[in-house]
């Protein structure tokens, strides 16, 4: 067994590649083959888009443990732990599975050089392989065509909503990055678009590429209700599935129906999928919790369509009192339009730097979007951990602290509440 940390790992594979993103896959498919991952040969739903990625993971992975099947999960970023990204069974990764998995990627890859998130595809495909899951739930990290997951051959393909995010990547418009995302499809596997009115190009990229069978969410399968869901869906051979469930205000039903969806083709749908479903609880997505008789919501909404979903949430969840927001972006997104859309939700706006992330955007440029807005209560901290703390320090029992912006907002305040949950003694 090494003697080496995964603490001390993760900190070595963040400096052996010179770049952070360097999209392409002939680096990593070939270090894959090395180590004799490829081909998978189990099932495989690889899940592209702009948001939504994580939470119709998170629900496959709820209905395929209720169902007793072993499914193995790779998502990404983490919040709190590196180990959440590579998850068996609905459980992360331990330590030492992960330190043996990334010893095996880096005596198999030579002279090849790997980012961080190629490291870690690898590691994680590693892992499901020793653990002999029955199944890979593999979360596209950026994009599609060129995203390291998509070395695997998925055997159902998911992508979820689209909108303009990462354009220095993708594209400069909707329909460049959907044939970007397009990239995870195959010919003659089904592709399932979640989204009711996708970018033209999206189902154009599919039917050049010769995906089938196609279902667009809203014409070959679809979710009703409000209280309850309700769910047609399709199984591989055209009959007509119904699935019930009670509303799950964690998720959005798009994603919901997107991932049912999956697992209808690949007839792994359990007679219970619908109480699992209404389990199901996505990390740092709609996350509500009570701590210490405070109430709080995560979310790692990130660019204005996902702000926008977010403001969709809170006016269906009022709180009694005032919604005090702890906001901090990356200098790349749109953090006018992301203000904008949240002005009506938030009563107050306690915004920070992250000296540590170059990327992040500068909090005295964010506090004079916000005044621009005509709101007056704002206030402008050194970091995330300190805004979260003063926020809380007029927070009222009727009040709700609501954290978004980025996953580097929500990581920063999810631990501190982890710790402040182990003090109170109290939980989500």
């Amino acid at each position: 067994m090494s003697s080496e940390t995964l603490a001390a790992w993760l900190a070595r594979i963040e400096q052996l590649h010179p770049r952070e993103i360097e999209l392409g896959l002939e680096r990593v498919r070939g270090v894959a083959q090395a180590l004799g991952l490829l081909p998978v040969t189990v099932p495989v739903v690889t899940v592209a888009g702009t948001n939504g990625k994580g939470s119709t993971v998170a629900v496959m992975e709820a209905v395929l443990a209720a169902g007793g099947v072993t499914a193995g999960a790779y998502t990404s970023p983490h919040l709190v732990r590196f180990n959440e990204r590579i998850r068996v069974g609905g459980e992360e990764a331990s330590d030492e599975e992960i330190v043996a998995a990334l010893e095996a990627v880096e005596g198999a890859r030579g002279d090849v050089s790997l980012t961080y998130f190629e490291f870690a595809t690898l590691a994680a495909l590693h892992v499901f392989r020793a653990r002999s899951v029955e199944l890979l739930l593999l979360e596209v990290g950026l994009g599609g065509r060129l995203d390291a997951v998509n070395i695997v051959d998925a055997s159902v393909s998911v992508i979820t909503s689209i909108a303009l995010d990462h354009q220095d990547w993708l594209g400069a418009s909707l329909a460049e990055i959907a044939r970007e995302k397009a990239g995870i499809l195959r010919a003659q596997r089904p592709a399932i678009l979640a989204e009711r009115e996708p970018p033209d190009a999206l189902p154009a990229a599919a039917a050049r590429i010769g995906a089938a069978p196609v279902l667009r969410l809203g014409r070959d399968f679809d979710v009703a209700g409000h209280d309850e869901w309700c769910f047609r869906l399709a199984t591989a051979g055209g009959a007509a599935l119904e699935v019930t469930a009670p509303a799950n205000r964690a998720l959005l039903p798009a994603n919901a129906a997107g991932a049912l969806q999956a697992l209808a083709l690949l007839d792994r749908l359990p007679a219970d999928a619908g109480g699992a479903l209404a389990s199901a609880a996505p990390r740092g997505r709609r996350e509500a919790l009570s701590v210490g008789g405070r109430n709080y919501v995560l979310d790692v909404a990130h660019n204005p369509a996902s702000v926008a979903k977010l403001v969709e949430y809170l006016s269906v969840t009022p709180c009694n009192g005032t919604t005090i927001a702890v906001f901090s972006v990356m200098r790349d997104k749109d953090a006018a339009a992301m203000i904008s859309q949240a002005k009506e939700a938030v009563d107050a706006w306690f915004l920070a730097d992250q000296p540590a992330n170059p990327r992040a955007a500068d909090a005295s440029e964010l506090a004079a979007l916000v005044r621009s807005e005509g709101v007056a209560l704002v206030s402008v901290s050194d970091n995330v951990r300190q805004a979260f703390r003063r926020a809380q320090a007029v927070q009222r029992e009727e009040d709700r602290v609501v954290v978004f912006g980025s996953f580097f907002t929500v990581a920063a305040v999810m631990g501190q509440l982890e710790k402040d949950e182990k003090r109170h003694g109290a939980g989500r």
